[in-house]
């Protein structure tokens, strides 16, 4: 599908793919881990060098020069993931996507032996224009495991709040919990330099998704926003 929109600097966008058929694409914990350091590795103006990632040395130690987008929020879902990015330079997240994606697709397509495309086609962006749009996507991208823990929450509300914030501060394989301030060689995969500082402290991160937890019920049933604009893959 042709997109409407070139990417252009200096702006923020709200990228996601999910697998092929909707496919999973993460099938144990080494594949979630892969993918990160992928995030992190790809994130360079330099070619990726993907014995890197094999190696006894932390991948998350090795200088990459200059990166080619920030990176303000990320999750990984079962069959999809989600990315929140901001253009630094012409041509950084089309470039950084298909160093990210080709190199994923290599890594699964090898471990589980098979080939052909591993994403549903083209990456979906979703231009960011509004302040407050931008500041709810740092929640919405971070309560996506909310849906592994229980499906319907976003019509019918959360039926265990402390349980589901307790899977949230167990969930590895997003940056919420780099918000949260727990120190993990993780936490060099966001560059937020040129995000806004939405978040005075932990705790005001932590207020403001829970608020989206906690009104999660006020999402459309098919799970938009009451104004209608969709955000992601269900």
């Amino acid at each position: 599908m042709e997109r409407k929109f070139s990417f252009s600097e200096g702006e923020f966008y709200h990228i996601y793919n999910r697998g092929t058929d909707k496919r999973t694409i993460f099938l144990d914990d080494d594949d979630y881990r892969y993918f990160q350091k992928l995030l992190y590795m790809c994130n360079s103006v330099e070619r990726i060098m993907l014995r890197d990632l094999s190696t006894g040395v932390s991948v998350y130690s090795i200088s990459r020069e200059s990166t080619l987008v920030d990176i303000g929020a990320y999750c990984l879902m079962p069959n999809h993931f989600h990315l929140l990015l901001y253009e630094k330079a012409d041509g950084g997240i089309s470039t950084f996507l298909k160093k990210l994606s080709t190199a994923y697709a290599m890594y699964f397509n090898k471990k589980y032996k098979r080939t052909g495309g591993l994403f549903e086609g083209r990456f979906k962006a979703v231009h960011v224009v509004e302040d407050g749009y931008l500041e709810y996507l740092f929640s919405y991208i971070h309560l996506n495991p909310i849906k592994i823990f229980q499906v319907d929450w976003r019509v019918a509300g959360i039926r265990n709040l402390k349980k589901a914030q307790a899977y949230l501060n167990d969930y590895n394989h997003s940056s919420y919990i780099d918000y949260l301030g727990i120190i993990r060689k993780e936490n060099s995969i966001l560059t937020k330099n040129n995000f806004p500082e939405y978040f005075s402290d932990i705790s005001d991160f932590k207020n403001i998704t829970d608020d989206w937890l906690n009104y999660g019920c006020q999402f459309n049933v098919d799970g938009t926003l009451p104004i209608g604009t969709q955000v992601g893959p269900v």
